[in-house]
């Protein structure tokens, strides 16, 4: 069935699933309204000086947290400075330096890689595009938006474990693939707004709407979230 709107004289015909989608991001807006509110300052967690260094320590987060992945970079940093030193290094001795990042011998070969890559093809740069940043090896979509949108400056969504499950929690995608939730939340948030939106959103899994025990009483979204698992609050 369609709605039926009248205009100057003639009939726009507007569908329920686009009346849907206008009242989904007026509830988005309230939702990012409010996480800007208790989350004023959403940079990016990982200590960089540069570039290169940020590429790097997300690189390293997969699978880890923020703050493991700070207390590695000084020395890992202070041995390895630019792509050349990473795609001269020493496999067994970089692994040594990001063992306790995990699945460290899969990012110890991405490492290398990536610097080998970025000296080939890229004369040492940082590439400015989606396309050639997910060439670069270790690198994928979610690395890729954390360096469009945290140094290139271009609106992006990141999608990590956090947003996926809280952008799953309060109704802004079904979906479990990370890039069809990046579209889902692209076409609720407005561009300006994807970069920071989707940070405090992440921010907010990581701190309140954890995975096991999440801090519904402590959350400033829960009357914005129809979640069957939330806890009741009385």
């Amino acid at each position: 069935m369609k709605k039926v709107v009248l205009r100057s004289g003639s009939r726009k015909i507007v569908s329920r699933s686009q009346t849907s989608h206008a009242a989904a991001k007026k509830r988005v807006a309230r939702i990012l309204a409010i996480l800007e509110q208790s989350i004023p300052d959403a940079t990016v967690a990982l200590d960089a000086s540069n570039p290169f260094e940020l590429l790097v320590a997300t690189i390293l987060s997969a699978q880890c947290t923020d703050e493991r992945v700070n207390q590695v970079t000084p020395n890992l940093f202070a041995r390895y400075r630019t792509a050349e030193d990473f795609a001269k290094a020493d496999q067994v001795e970089l692994e040594l330096l990001i063992k306790s990042t995990g699945f460290f011998k899969s990012k110890a070969r991405n490492l290398i890689g990536c610097g080998n890559t970025l000296v080939t093809e890229f004369d040492g740069r940082i590439p400015e595009s989606m396309e050639e940043l997910t060439l670069l090896p270790g690198v994928g979509r979610k690395t890729a938006n954390v360096m469009l949108g945290n140094f290139f400056g271009e609106p992006a969504v990141v999608v990590d474990t956090h947003v996926k499950r809280v952008a799953n929690r309060l109704d802004l995608t079904t979906s479990q693939d990370p890039t069809k939730i990046e579209e889902d939340l692209q076409s609720l948030i407005p561009q300006s707004q994807w970069t920071l939106g989707a940070q405090r959103i992440l921010l907010h899994g990581r701190h309140v709407c954890q995975a096991r025990k999440p801090n519904c009483d402590k959350c400033l979204l829960y009357d914005n979230c129809a979640w069957e698992g939330k806890q009741k609050i009385t």
